[in-house]
């Protein structure tokens, strides 16, 4: 398809894009249209690269589509809770997701097993580090799991026939909010798993481009790239020193940076600590970054790591924050603005599922900090929506740097921005495709 967008601005410059397939083949201020099957007028708009949402989870994603949401923003109470599970389509299996205490109190065994008896069922916290299973599910599984609690056991709880999942939808999800790449932030992917996503994007039932960190260090398929190794480590029980470090040791020998998951003040500590030690490499990164303390912003610029945060989170669970955190902690709590002062890059993403996959809803929590309830969560943090959309234009392999540029030659896809607040108001896919974006 032959596609050319007119009165654009790129750059802070009017000009106009031709794009045919995958590659821009004209930028300028007199670019013909009569060869076009179809011409945009952009009417003065930005057109910027399609944006990369540097940290979700793609088979999570999927599977979320086909599971009871039990979150707060869907369920109240434990009889809501109840009635969301109880009128769960089909007879096998019920898979909810996005529990939070708030609804009901903490979840066990018995409590599952009082709400939903005939059918196996389990419930995912909504930290995505917790699966809940009532004895149906848990005799499937003949698992030793007593109070039916398993913290960080995907592997454990999956069905024992389930399917790798169809991507189509969560691409075309992804899509139509102008995302065009995605880094999977999923940590030790299988070889089939990895063959799966490479079909899909070879095929191009999925459209965006994908880096894994959770890829095999043999994964040599150019279809889905290798991202720097995922080590996810358990808060509630954290590594040793020297155990860390062996791990990071492992990844350097196989000449891998590393994206470590720190979402309280100690494991950040401990990290920071092993790479001072071990060394850091380019590409080296902290995977959500909740707490920061600032006595640790020097080390971390001198470190080179990036921090790929989620806005998102404050306006989706700020209310749970301003009840469950330190205060201590709460005072440096998902930093932004603090981090890019102190030269430590930063990248917004979206934690999908775990968190709203709408890049632009996590755009504009940037600039806001806002609670469900309206209250605000470090104020100083706030960006604006070009810093925060600039993050989203980095490369999967710098988050936090500079923006990716439109030019002639293959692209990455493209959006035409709205006016503030910013959104996609017209967005063209990786192959040229011109895609009907969300509201």
């Amino acid at each position: 398809m032959k596609l050319v967008i007119t009165n654009a601005t790129l750059d802070a410059r009017p000009t106009s894009i031709a794009v045919d397939g995958h590659m821009i083949t004209a930028i300028g201020d007199h670019v013909p249209t009569n060869t076009a099957d179809a011409v945009v007028d952009a009417a003065g708009a930005a057109v910027v690269p399609g944006l990369h949402d540097h940290h979700l989870h793609l088979f999570a994603m999927a599977a979320a589509l086909g599971s009871v949401q039990c979150g707060p923003s869907a369920v109240h109470s434990i009889d809501d809770l109840a009635r969301a599970l109880r009128d769960a389509p089909g007879d096998g299996e019920i898979r909810g997701v996005g529990y939070h205490e708030s609804v009901a109190g903490p979840l066990d065994r018995d409590v599952l097993d009082r709400l939903v008896r005939d059918r196996p069922v389990r419930v995912q916290h909504r930290s995505g580090g917790l699966w809940v299973l009532n004895s149906k599910a848990i005799a499937e599984r003949h698992l030793d799991a007593s109070d039916g609690r398993v913290f960080r056991g995907d592997e454990v709880v999956r069905s024992v026939d389930a399917d790798l999942p169809d991507l189509a939808e969560v691409g075309q999800q992804l899509l139509s909010y102008g995302v065009t790449g995605v880094t999977d932030a999923t940590p030790d992917l299988e070889f089939a798993a990895m063959q799966h996503l490479a079909a899909a994007v070879a095929s191009g039932v999925l459209p965006q481009s994908v880096t894994a960190l959770g890829a095999p260090d043999d994964w040599t398929d150019p279809e889905v790239a290798q991202g720097p190794r995922k080590l996810l480590l358990h808060d509630h029980d954290l590594p040793t020193y020297d155990e860390l470090a062996e791990r990071v040791h492992e990844a350097r020998t196989a000449t891998r940076a590393v994206a470590v998951h720190c979402v309280t003040r100690e494991s950040l500590m401990l990290t920071l600590a092993v790479l001072e030690d071990v060394g850091a490499v380019t590409g080296d990164r902290i995977e959500h970054g909740a707490v920061v303390p600032r006595d640790v912003y020097r080390t971390m610029r001198s470190l080179g790591v990036a921090v790929v945060t989620q806005p998102c989170f404050i306006r989706e669970r700020g209310d749970d924050y301003l009840t469950d955190v330190d205060p201590h902690d709460l005072e440096c709590l998902y930093p932004y603005r603090s981090l890019l002062d102190a030269g430590v890059p930063v990248a917004a993403s979206s934690d999908a599922p775990y968190g709203d996959v709408d890049p632009w809803s996590a755009i504009a929590a940037a600039g806001q900090r806002r609670t469900p309830s309206g209250a605000t969560i470090g104020r100083s943090e706030a960006v604006d929506a070009a810093t925060a959309l600039a993050g989203y234009l980095s490369p999967a392999a710098d988050p936090g740097g500079p923006p990716r540029r439109l030019r002639v030659g293959p692209h990455s896809g493209l959006c035409v921005l709205t006016p503030p607040p910013v959104r996609a108001a017209v967005v063209v896919s990786r192959s040229g495709q011109l895609v009907s974006p969300r509201g």
